[in-house]
């Protein structure tokens, strides 16, 4: 296709055709309004003249009889720029006035009528124009007065000539300003188009053009860049987790096989046999835990979590995950301790769950503290072996936090380490397989909030802001009784 071809077939243009055939028009019946009021006002303008010049030599003829009304047409008729006038016996024949000439049977019947005449004194024997007005006297004399239409013609052909040339202009303006948008728009449009092509040829870093303007296009290329950006993060995201899949459950896999090949190979009683089958079994448990909580990742993600969503406290999500791991702290040598103030929210309740779980189980891995902090003693509150979980209202959003006292996580590793299969080296003799912040930051922002890392001195506080259910904080502080701190 050509370039000109491209440049008609662009919606500017065309809209531009449009625009510019409504316009024009408009502008012509505006200038044939213009000019049919003209010609009504000009002809209104001689009527009124002729009326008032026939009264005068009507109440003449009546006073001075035919020979005062001859005298004064033929006064008359000698005035420069004069009027048409003619005084005709009762058999047509003149006898006063400046005609030359009427189109036939003008003279035959009373009242208004445009005639073509010729003055008695023109040597050419072109036709004027003219509007008249032929009387019946007494005796049968007629009398014609007229004025001549030429002031009318030209000015006419003034106001015709004037629309010829300002449709001319507005057409070629018009044509003008539609090209010149036109090839702007499709120079922007291929320039996002020549994008567009070398991202589908796999260059996600591309990003379309963004002018100063402000206008429609470059909200149209924010808007899609920032989708590109997400698109591109996703396949980063999407090329981190088949690597890491392909690098963090290989060993567990090849740890599988050789621990059938080596029950093959050397167990020969039951009790190894068995042994051996449980120690297969509670390691693909851990490869299931893994793929499980990539799917849920995956899930939230994509959103695909957005329609279980419902109103719930989030204090009862606290209280509840500080009774289910409040065993296995115990077991660990740590104590939970749970804080909780009216929270509510709007979202999926098992994923908040599962993604506090996670900074819960995380804090009791990796939050036990360093051999320079002394706890105050067994059990006691406040002491470093506590963990804190607590949720509240904070303006408008709600938060779920796990502050433990443990190494925490340096600042510069906490971007980090929400990626998915990123162990920490003060992490590396745990089991675990670096999924639990990747699945609680995916959950936040799933909910339109965000994970935190921050520092307790010493120890990690992890966490989950999200926004808060608009308009329930009061009705709900009013059902739901003040839940005082408890120490496990």
């Amino acid at each position: 296709m050509t370039a000109f071809g491209k440049l008609i077939r662009t919606t500017a243009f065309r809209l531009t055709l449009v625009y510019l055939l409504l316009f024009a028009l408009f502008a012509a019946s505006l200038l044939g309004y213009f000019a049919w009021n003209t010609r009504r006002l000009i002809t209104e303008q001689i009527t009124t003249t002729v009326n008032a010049e026939f009264s005068e030599i009507t109440d003449i003829y009546t006073r001075r009889g035919l020979r005062g009304l001859v005298f004064t047409i033929e006064n008359r008729a000698l005035r420069p720029g004069a009027n048409l006038y003619l005084v005709t016996t009762p058999t047509g024949q003149a006898i006063a006035g400046n005609v030359g000439s009427l189109a036939p049977g003008v003279m035959a019947s009373q009242g208004w009528s445009e005639t073509a005449y010729r003055r008695l004194d023109e040597q050419s024997s072109r036709d004027h124009r003219a509007l008249v007005r032929v009387n019946e006297l007494e005796s049968g004399f007629r009398l014609l007065i007229g004025r001549d239409l030429e002031e009318r013609r030209r000015l006419f052909g003034i106001v015709v000539k004037a629309a010829n040339w300002s449709l001319l202009v507005v057409v070629v303006l018009g044509l003008g300003g539609g090209i010149f948008v036109a090839r702007r728009v499709l120079r922007r449009i291929d320039a996002m188009t020549g994008t567009t092509q070398r991202i589908m040829a796999g260059d996600l870093t591309g990003r379309l053009p963004v002018g100063r303007s402000g206008d429609e296009l470059d909200r149209l290329a924010e808007n899609l860049n920032a989708m590109l950006e997400r698109i591109e993060a996703l396949m980063m995201g999407l090329k981190e987790v088949s690597d890491n899949i392909a690098h963090d459950l290989k060993t567990p896999l090849t740890r599988l096989r050789n621990r059938a090949e080596e029950a093959l190979a050397k167990s020969g009683s039951e009790a190894d046999y068995r042994s051996a089958l449980e120690r297969t079994i509670e390691e693909s448990d851990g490869l299931i835990r893994t793929f499980n909580a990539l799917l849920m990742i995956a899930r939230a993600e994509s959103g695909q979590a957005r329609g279980n969503m419902d109103d719930f406290d989030a204090a009862d999500v606290a209280r509840g995950i500080q009774e289910l791991y409040e065993p296995l702290a115990e077991d660990s040598g740590m104590t939970l301790r749970v804080k909780t103030a009216p929270a509510p929210v709007h979202g999926n309740r098992e994923l908040i769950s599962q993604a506090l779980a996670n900074l819960v189980e995380n804090a009791i891995k990796y939050g036990k503290p360093l051999p320079s902090i002394q706890p105050l003693g067994d059990g006691a509150v406040g002491g470093a072996h506590e963990i804190l979980i607590e949720a509240r209202r904070d303006g408008p959003s709600v938060l779920l936090g796990v502050t433990d006292h443990g190494p925490g996580i340096p600042e510069a590793d906490r971007s980090h380490a929400v990626e998915r299969f990123v162990r920490l080296e003060a992490s590396r003799t745990q089991p675990g397989s670096g999924l639990g912040l990747s699945l609680a930051s995916a959950v936040a922002t799933l909910h339109g909030g965000e994970l935190r890392l921050g520092d307790s001195n010493p120890g990690l506080t992890a966490t989950l802001a999200i926004p808060a259910r608009a308009g329930a904080s009061d009705r709900l502080a009013a059902q739901t009784p003040d839940v005082p701190q408890k120490v496990a």
